[in-house]
């Protein structure tokens, strides 16, 4: 029957209809099951019944027209998804806190560049030699581990005019790997650091290792989102306030999706009437709107200067100028006064709303096929880049974040393998109230990384900056700069330890 109507109807409509059916179902199956307790969007399980009613699916029911619309649908909605990031989040002043913050910045920075070095590694020895891999499969564990479902797809027809054309899909697999195991993998950590007594808060009970999110967090994908206490940065919210919205954070939740509303007077707190709604569209949209004039202003100098800026612009999608447009509204609104004009709440929602029809979008389209005959290099590449990012946090950890080193690197271990909400859920399990202040560091480092790494101008550049320098020049570009991170963090961790000798014993002694 529904091929019937995909034939008479007009696809789009039709396509957006059952794109909304399909994650109310899925929405619903989940929570009758608590997928969130265990760190599993509800978006997931939608696409993945998506997958099944899809074209080459075992119940295909779905029109060819309607999974051709999804396919079209993943750029526009993450460029949503990336406008709504900044607006709702007052601007933050870093002041006193600049030590943590560095230091979070530079272990954000070594497992981000040393997820490209390790997928250089990975592909030269190991997957050239065996299948001969394109050179630009070593940029996937960054896309897909840091950036998420949202990035993976959007970055999906830039690998493959390189040569990778199942890259969207081993991006949104390898997606999907990393937010399982930053759950799974995270709490085995945990119980490793319970029993290592790393831990500040080691009185909780092993039953609170997977507990229920906050209903108000809708479950989503978003490209690395910058957490939901940045807003306490800037001195706006309490330290509970900064951990209620861990609490209520599970790995897919959208970057506001359970901030606070504005002030009183605003116009986001308990009341969403239609021109609340209207507005903060218009603040998205006009958010949109700036990172596309700013891209056409780019694409001009392009055409201009040409070479290696003009192949770079070339590959550039809107979605990361658009949060630097997210950036500017909000520098207008607090300039001119009108800050509580984005609603905090409004925005979150929208956000969620469209990562969510982004990964159930997403995960339908999926080519089994591609995955099929690519499964050495999806398990290579999850394997060394869940390694990877398991050794930085417990080698490098205790050295780069003293004192309460471990619960700031295991929020990082979630954020570099399953986005941000992934390691909101595991410091929520081991800090709950949040007495280790891993969240605001967390917050402000995600906000300055955003525009750069995990579905930032890094990860647009990265395979066009492969298919130029060549493979092995990008792998030494990127173990150089890891060197460098790393030369910096332990740097800066002994000057504070010498600064502060009461620094050097914290809750625990660390591994190695």
């Amino acid at each position: 029957m529904l091929q019937q109507l995909g034939a008479d109807w007009q696809p789009w409509p039709l396509a957006l209809g059952l794109l909304a059916v399909l994650l109310l179902i899925g929405t619903a199956i989940g929570a009758a099951i608590g997928l969130k307790r265990w760190g599993v969007p509800e978006a997931l399980l939608a696409g993945g019944l998506g997958l099944l009613l899809a074209p080459s699916g075992p119940l295909p029911l779905l029109p060819p027209a309607v999974i051709e619309r999804w396919s079209n649908l993943p750029l526009a909605l993450l460029t949503l998804v990336f406008a709504t990031l900044m607006l709702s989040k007052p601007l933050p002043r870093i002041g006193s806190i600049w030590r943590p913050v560095t230091a979070q910045l530079l272990l954000a920075l070594t497992l981000a560049f040393g997820q490209f070095m390790v997928g250089g590694l990975a592909v030269l020895l190991v997957l050239q030699p065996l299948i001969g891999a394109p050179p630009v499969m070593a940029a996937l564990i960054e896309v897909a581990y840091e950036g998420g479902h949202g990035s993976a797809a959007a970055m999906g027809p830039s690998y493959a005019r390189l040569g990778l054309a199942s890259g969207e899909a081993l991006g949104l697999a390898m997606a999907t790997v990393g937010l399982l195991s930053a759950t799974l993998v995270g709490a085995l950590v945990v119980l490793l650091g319970r029993s290592r007594r790393w831990l500040l808060a080691s009185s909780l009970p092993i039953a609170q290792l997977a507990p229920a999110a906050a209903p108000a967090a809708a479950p989503s994908i978003s490209p690395n989102p910058v957490s939901n206490s940045s807003r306490g940065a800037s001195g706006n919210a309490s330290p509970d306030a900064l951990s209620n919205s861990a609490k209520s954070a599970s790995p897919g939740t959208s970057p506001t999706a359970s901030q606070g509303g504005a002030t009183s007077s605003s116009p986001g707190q308990g009341d969403y009437g239609p021109a609340v709604w209207l507005i903060n569209l218009a603040l998205a949209g006009a958010a949109v709107l700036l990172g596309t004039l700013m891209l056409r202003g780019l694409q001009e100098l392009a055409a201009r200067w040409g070479g290696g800026f003009a192949l770079v612009i070339d590959g550039l999608p809107v979605f990361p100028l658009a949060l630097l447009g997210s950036l500017l509204v909000r520098l207008l609104l607090e300039r001119g006064g009108k800050g509580h004009w984005a609603a905090a709440r409004v925005q979150g929602r929208l956000g969620t709303l469209a990562a969510d029809l982004l990964i159930t979008a997403a995960t339908a389209c999926l080519d089994l096929s591609l995955l099929a005959e690519q499964w050495l290099a999806l398990t290579v590449l999850a394997v060394a880049g869940l390694v990877w990012n398991v050794a930085v946090v417990l080698l490098l950890g205790p050295r780069i974040l003293p004192p309460n080193w471990f619960e700031r690197g295991l929020v990082e271990f979630g954020q570099a393998t399953g986005v941000a909400a992934s390691g909101l859920l595991l410091l929520n399990m081991v800090d709950p109230q949040d007495q280790g202040d891993a969240l605001t560091p967390f917050s402000i480092k995600q906000l300055l990384l955003q525009p750069f790494i995990a579905g930032g101008i890094v990860t647009v550049a990265a395979p066009l900056a492969i298919d130029g320098w060549g493979l092995p020049a990008w792998t030494l570009f990127c173990l150089a700069l890891v060197v460098l991170w790393v030369s910096l963090g332990l740097w800066l961790g002994r000057s504070h330890t010498a600064a502060c000798p009461s620094a050097a014993a914290p809750a625990a002694s660390p591994p190695g």
